[in-house]
């Protein structure tokens, strides 16, 4: 595989895209007040406009006209954005809730390089209604809203036009310090004219947010030092739960903890963490298992976040050799630190320790973890990088249980080589890991590599796999061992020239698993169809064919009726569909099938729908619902798993926001109930109620119950 990347022409990580569109920021000569108004002082500095368009079509300047300003001073950067409403229509918007959906609302969106190497950065943005998006981007494109720092802004709302106005603190991003050009790109979406534009122009098939076709921003000066930047988010907690399964009585809980940030630099940060608690975390939505394989759920806790990407991106979706939820799960954290950042522009630094506590209860000891990666550029947006992950158990004298000590350390060591051409054309990766664990010293290897070619009608993949069977990563996510993949998908677009009518997609693919002597055990060859129209409905038919054979028992319901024996084979066809409406309504809605075969020559039909209803922008309410129903022989017969999910999102003001959400599970009998109050009284502060009950659903009656409250306060020194 390193061959094959290396066989790509040098050409490819010579040139940057849209260095010609460059904007020149110069330091404010007066005060800014950031309220949303178009002062006289803005006139002074240059103008980003002339957007050009990317949806529909990439060809043409944008029909919405958008205008963005920038500034300074020794303490934030300015924006303003100036964004004209096509025929005076009104916005588009779910509600005032935080890091909304992009493609459901109205907004402006930036998106910053500090440090030019077209791979990392911030993104800061606002829907017209004033909701607020922040998140860390990694990866050349991608964006982690789960990030959260201190930053203020405001939208002020005008006949022809909303505005859209914010300060962000030196303090709160990481930039390289005397650094005078930064990457830097601005997107809007306008639902109402179904147009997505971004200043710099980025060929369709890319998300705006691609920082490859990023523009510069030139400063006038170096951009000021952070100066002291140190942070310190102390929170206090009470609350109560009870266990109703048990018989417990109500526990309560009085708690103190605290997380700081430290600026060693203006690119390295200092994360230290204090008997951490995630209590106002959103629960994890729920699913129906009917995979034989342990679900991917992502990571919500704040304390992970920031620079997480050289930690959890390092490896692939089923290749993780550290998930950060490993930590905790079985015993509360006590401390923790990370360092994390940029040494330069060419290298990036990771490390983290973490303590747990032990757990008589599960019978877990007390476990340390620490985490190193180091990173180091090639070519324009290439990298180099290793990992290595390590869990300990710490054994106390009267710790003699041999449960203790059935896995008492694990190690593994990863390297990696992430190809990405300049015009982002050609992605790829390859990988080496190995674990070490207690007696274990063979057949723990992983190497697995694939190469990505993405142009405006084509896109063509090839990825290949090899787990080995004793291969553990006991702070990862590796749900499937001892396997060798080799998949292959092709996908080619039509654009249409008919005017409802963007572009018709047809792919091809085939996933196809080995044994490590290339018997086959499973294979999928999946081909489908979508239909794009201009107002952004979209709409999918697909088929496959699954051949099965398998190689450890398996419950096709995973309801503990019985298993299927190891070496079965099983083959089917099946078809599908998937429909979502147009996002210029206030009543949205969409739908997925899935109808045919199923292990045993057995029958599965599936069908899951969404609906959603806005009260613009203070109300978003939707409901979620799908059935599978599956027909096998006796002892499984016909099982039907019901997942019905009716949530409602109440945001008073960009600032007080209620959520509450019940979820009906019949595979795991149990319905849940979430409910939320968040105030953000200052930025990046915050007052969380928090109601969770859990009830068995027949006969009803409750598992168990929890209330929270939760206060915490980000102090800048």
């Amino acid at each position: 595989m390193l061959l094959v990347l290396g066989c790509i022409p040098i050409a490819l990580f010579s040139q940057r895209k849209n260095e010609a569109y460059t904007y020149h920021i110069t330091k404010a000569k007066q005060p800014i007040v950031v309220d949303g108004a178009i002062d006289a002082h803005w006139h002074e500095h240059e103008s980003a406009d002339n957007f050009n368009m990317v949806l529909p079509m990439d060809t043409s300047r944008a029909l919405v006209r958008t205008e963005v300003k920038m500034s300074y001073d020794n303490n934030q950067i300015f924006i303003i954005a100036i964004c004209y409403k096509p025929n005076d229509k009104a916005y588009m918007v779910e509600s005032l809730k935080r890091d909304f959906v992009f493609g459901k609302n109205d907004n402006l969106l930036l998106f910053m390089d500090p440090f030019n190497d077209q791979t990392n950065g911030f993104s800061f943005g606002s829907n017209a209604a004033g909701a607020q998006w922040d998140g860390i981007m990694y990866d050349g494109g991608k964006v982690d809203l789960s990030w959260e720092n201190k930053w203020t802004s405001t939208v002020k709302n005008y006949p022809d036009k909303w505005v859209w106005e914010a300060a962000i603190p030196f303090k709160s991003i990481r930039y390289r310090k005397g650094n005078k050009t930064w990457g830097i790109n601005f997107s809007r979406l306008d639902i109402t004219a179904a147009e997505k534009s971004s200043w710099a122009p980025i060929p369709r098939q890319f998300p705006t947010a691609t920082l490859a076709y990023a523009g510069q921003l030139i400063w006038d000066q170096a951009p000021p030092e952070a100066g002291t930047n140190v942070s310190f988010i102390p929170f206090v907690l009470a609350g109560g739960s009870r266990n109703f399964e048990v018989g417990d009585k109500t526990f309560y809980r009085k708690e103190i903890g605290l997380d700081a940030k430290v600026a060693v630099t203006s690119s390295l940060n200092l994360d230290l963490t204090v008997r951490p608690d995630f209590s106002q975390v959103e629960v994890d939505r729920q699913v129906t298992n009917l995979d034989r394989f342990e679900l991917f759920f992502p990571e919500r806790r704040q304390f992970f976040l920031e620079n997480g990407d050289q930690f959890s991106n390092f490896g692939y979706n089923t290749i993780r050799p550290f998930f950060s939820r490993r930590i905790g799960l079985n015993a509360p954290i006590q401390f923790g630190a990370r360092l994390s950042g940029k040494i330069n522009k060419d290298w990036r630094l990771g490390f983290m320790n973490m303590q747990t506590e032990r757990n008589l209860s599960t019978q877990t000891a007390s476990q340390n973890y620490a985490v190193f990666a180091l990173q180091r550029r090639v070519f324009s947006r290439s990298n180099i990088g290793i990992l290595i992950v390590n869990r300990d158990q710490i054994l106390r004298r009267d710790e003699k249980s041999p449960l203790y000590l059935i896995n008492p350390y694990n190690r593994n060591i990863g390297f990696e080589y992430n190809l990405a051409s300049p015009n982002n054309v050609w992605t790829g990766k390859a990988i080496l890991l190995k674990s070490f664990s207690k007696n274990i010293s063979k057949e723990d290897w992983i190497h697995a590599a694939n190469l990505q070619y993405t142009s405006r009608r084509w896109s063509i993949g090839w990825q290949q796999e090899y787990v080995g069977k004793q291969y553990n990563a006991d702070v990862g996510y590796v749900p499937r061992k001892d396997y060798i993949k080799l998949s292959l998908a092709v996908a080619k677009t039509f654009f249409s020239r008919n005017t409802k009518i963007t572009s018709h997609n047809i792919k091809l693919a085939s996933y196809n698993y080995y044994t490590d002597r290339l018997k086959t055990t499973d294979i999928t060859p999946f081909l489908s169809y979508t239909l794009t129209l201009r107002n952004q409905a979209t709409f999918t038919q697909w088929t496959a064919y699954d051949y099965v054979k398998l190689l450890q028992p398996f419950d096709p319901t995973n309801f503990g009726k019985d298993t299927l024996g190891v070496g079965s084979e099983h083959r089917w066809h099946s078809t599908g569909t998937e429909f979502t409406s147009k996002p210029q309504k206030l009543l949205t809605y969409g739908f997925s099938t899935r109808f045919g075969g199923y292990y045993k020559n057995g029958h599965r039909s599936f069908v899951s729908t969404e609906i959603g209803y806005r009260i613009q922008p203070y109300i978003s309410m939707s409901a979620t619902a799908s059935i599978n129903s599956i027909s096998m022989p006796s002892p499984w017969n016909t099982t039907t798993f019901w997942l019905i999910g009716p949530r409602i999102d109440i945001t008073f003001s960009n600032t007080l926001f209620f959520t509450t959400f019940a979820q009906y599970n019949n595979q795991q009998k149990n319905i849940n109930l979430n409910t939320r109050l968040q105030w953000r009284y200052k930025p990046a502060s915050d007052l969380y109620i928090v109601y969770t009950d859990n009830y068995y659903p027949a006969p009803f009656y409750a598992k168990n119950r929890a209330l929270v409250l939760k206060f915490n306060y980000w102090w800048n020194l």
